[in-house]
Formats: C-alpha cells, structure tokens, sequence
C-alpha cells in the first residue's frame, strides 16, 4: 500500500492552518503544522515533506527566506507560497529565489488541492547520477544533451544544476523542436494545471531562470527563443 503524501503547512495564523489541515488530510495528505518561519525550516529539514505551502508573511524568518535557505541547500521540495499580497513583484520574488508555484488568500480550496496535487504528481525522483551520464546524454542541439534516465542536462559535456520544474521545461520543448507554446499551453503540459492570468508569469520566469543555465548568454538565447505575442519554442536548425 503506497505511503500517503506529507504536506508540511508554515503558517502563523492558527485558523488558517486548522482549515488546510482539514482539507488536505481529507483530500489523502498526511500534515506537519509549523507557526513560524525557523520552526517551519527546521521541520522541512528534519521530516522532508513531499511538499511546502509556505506563507510569506511568518514571524522570526518571512517565507522567502525560508524557500531560499532550502534552495541553498539543494533540497528542491516543491513550495508553494501562499501570500495575502497583490503586488506582482513579490510572486515573482518567490519564483526567482525558487518557490515552484503561488497562491494569493483568498484562495480557493479546491484550487489549492488541485495546486498541491499537480505539483506532487509532477515532482519526479531523479536517478542517482552515474559515471556515465554524460556519455549516455542524447543530443538535443548543439552542445547541449540531455540524459533521460538520470534526469540530467549537460553542455558541452558538463552538468547543469537545474530544478525539477527546469528540468521538465526544457524536456517538454527539447521533444517537440521548433514548435511555439504558448504560456497557456505551457502551464498545461508542464505545470499540469490550465490557470490563465497572472499564472503565466510563473512560465516567463521559469524560462529566464532556465536560459540563465542553459545560455552562454540568455540576453540572447540559441536554444529557447521566443515568439512574440505566441510563446516559446526550443531552436533546433535543420541541416
């Protein structure tokens, strides 16, 4: 019998943490509760849950720095960043310093189970990585190869560090080369989940983080161009 999913809730706000625990443990998730943003990073390291909803607004450590003292680790745990706030530059802090998704209170339940749920279901475990890999890695254009069975990306022979959600990004379009995708589209088949809206913005981010890796200089990609008004599509030139 599978193990449920843990889903670990850093949340100050007691009522709050008492409706999620309610839903996700209904919804199949097993829970681990934190009310402040140190006791919240102590208890990712220690019990490593399947997956992080993350307020920003935490009293001792804010949410961001929760996420990026994880990140700094290595550890990429999905986070989701739960946030009271509007203002666009704070999603997008959260998806720069690593947070996979966000949501903004109120928020909700059902689309926060359908948030958890696709971003678990989308957080593969990557084969160790051999000795071989890079050896193994199949060409996908110019120097640039990817190893299927051990999750990797390699440039010119050498490894990229890449996130799981990059990591998918760059497989989804590397399969279909020189096909547009819009950010609908995008969220869709890689993301698992059809938001419109703000929501696109987690795809233009994603794609700069990846071309920040994947570049030798992303202010003017090779690999992931852009079709204005039409979306993204990886670049393979035909012989």
């Amino acid at each position: 019998m599978e193990s449920k999913r843990n889903v670990l809730i850093v949340e100050d706000e007691k009522n709050i943490v008492d409706i999620l625990r309610f839903n996700l443990q209904r919804a199949g998730y097993d829970t681990i509760e934190a009310y402040d943003g140190e006791d919240g990073l102590a208890r990712a390291i220690a019990d490593r849950p399947d997956l992080i909803l993350l307020d920003v607004m935490l009293p001792k450590k804010n949410g961001f720095d929760v996420c990026r003292a994880l990140r700094e680790r290595n550890d990429n745990v999905p986070v989701i960043i739960l946030t009271a706030r509007e203002e666009e530059a704070d999603k997008v802090l959260g998806l720069e310093i690593g947070a996979d998704d966000y949501i903004t209170k109120p928020f909700s339940m059902r689309e926060l189970i359908a948030r958890v749920g696709a971003n678990i279901r989308r957080t593969a475990i990557a084969a160790p990585a051999l000795p071989s890999a890079a050896a193994a890695a199949m060409p996908v254009s110019g120097d640039l190869s990817i190893n299927t069975d051990s999750h990797q990306v390699f440039r010119g022979g050498t490894a990229i560090d890449l996130t799981q959600r990059e990591y998918e990004l760059l497989v989804f379009l590397a399969s279909h080369p020189n096909k547009v995708y819009s950010r609908i589209d995008l969220m869709e088949q890689v993301w698992n989940y059809g938001y419109v809206g703000d929501d696109a913005r987690t795809v233009d981010v994603a794609v700069r983080r990846l071309r920040e890796k994947i570049e030798e200089d992303p202010a003017n990609p090779v690999y992931i161009l852009t079709r204005r008004g039409a979306g993204y599509l990886f670049s393979v030139t035909r012989p």
